[in-house]
């Protein structure tokens, strides 16, 4: 099986669920082939959690969801040790992080000291519990949700945390002809609930591996540093893009590439995936009254349009 057919039966399970939103679908698939966190942001009700629970059991691997609030603690994400009266020893506790697909929901509700509990999780697989290491099997991807509005009482994500998630992307509302499908499906039990693993573990760390051998030619390569160096040397940003964004936007576009079966990466792969990659890395120096993604989003459209595109084969 190549991995463009392994996406299609992925795909294809979780459209069962979440209607005329392909491709979302297929940046999220993207990600998880490339073994990176998805920040899903939107507005209450357009499916974030449904996706996130239809990609997790599509898969069958370890799966924990947590639900955040301001109340919760470090702890209750990572772990405790406690002391078993029986056997007069502190034992071991592992907290949810311990899985494969983690889904983190309404994560801008806990308060930053929570929040920093995935810091080393999301970036390094392993987690500091009472001075020792614990690792975490691979793999490990983090869906979290979170609402742009109803902002008060909630923790924004610092920028180190954003740039640990590979994309961030929104659902958007359902057409008319997806949102009568929807209803003509809504029954007493989620259809979620009825969806049957269509792979395993084993197989997605096989297709894991296949996305990391797709081919970046150096002018690819060069192309995506020239676009590290123009988003660091653009009046209009603040904060440019950093390394680790620059890795994600490399795997991302192996990705693409993968999907739609190649073996290896053109520009426009990378210009494909950019904006889900870097928009929510940028800080920017307008402080303009308006949407910050569009902002963001109409800064890189212009700073890509005059970065050259290698020509030379691929």
């Amino acid at each position: 099986m190549t991995v463009q057919e392994y996406a299609v039966k992925l795909s294809g399970n979780i459209s069962k669920i979440i209607k005329g939103k392909d491709d979302k679908i297929d940046l999220v698939i993207m990600a998880l082939l490339c073994g990176g966190h998805v920040l899903l942001d939107d507005v209450p009700g357009t499916g974030k959690t449904v996706l996130a629970k239809a990609l997790a059991k599509s898969v069958d691997a370890g799966f924990s969801r947590i639900q955040f609030t301001p109340d919760l603690l470090p702890s209750d994400i990572t772990g405790i040790h406690f002391f078993n009266m029986k056997e007069q020893e502190f034992v071991f506790r592992p907290g949810p992080i311990f899985t494969n697909i983690l889904l983190a929901d309404e994560i801008n509700r806990a308060t930053p000291r929570t929040q920093s509990a995935l810091l080393q999780c999301m970036e390094e697989k392993q987690a500091t519990i009472d001075s020792e290491f614990f690792f975490i099997d691979k793999p490990f991807i983090v869906l979290a949700t979170q609402n742009p509005v109803e902002t008060a009482g909630t923790y924004p994500l610092p920028e180190a945390q954003l740039d640990r998630f590979m994309i961030k992307l929104s659902i958007g509302y359902s057409d008319r002809r997806s949102e009568m499908e929807i209803l003509d499906n809504s029954r007493a039990v989620h259809p979620v609930e009825s969806l049957t693993a269509v792979t395993d573990k084993a197989e997605l760390l096989e297709m894991m591996n296949r996305v990391e051998n797709i081919k970046v030619n150096e002018a690819v390569r060069g192309y995506i540093a020239d676009i590290g160096y123009a988003s660091r040397h653009n009046s209009e940003i603040k904060l440019g893009l950093s390394t680790r964004g620059l890795i994600a936007l490399k795997n991302m576009s192996q990705a693409r590439a993968a999907l739609r079966g190649r073996e290896f990466v053109t520009p426009d792969d990378v210009k494909a995936v950019l904006p889900f990659v870097c928009a929510h890395r940028i800080i920017c120096k307008s402080t303009v009254m308006r949407d910050p993604d569009s902002v963001k989003l109409d800064i890189l459209d212009k700073m890509i349009k005059d970065i050259p595109v290698p020509t030379e084969q691929i």
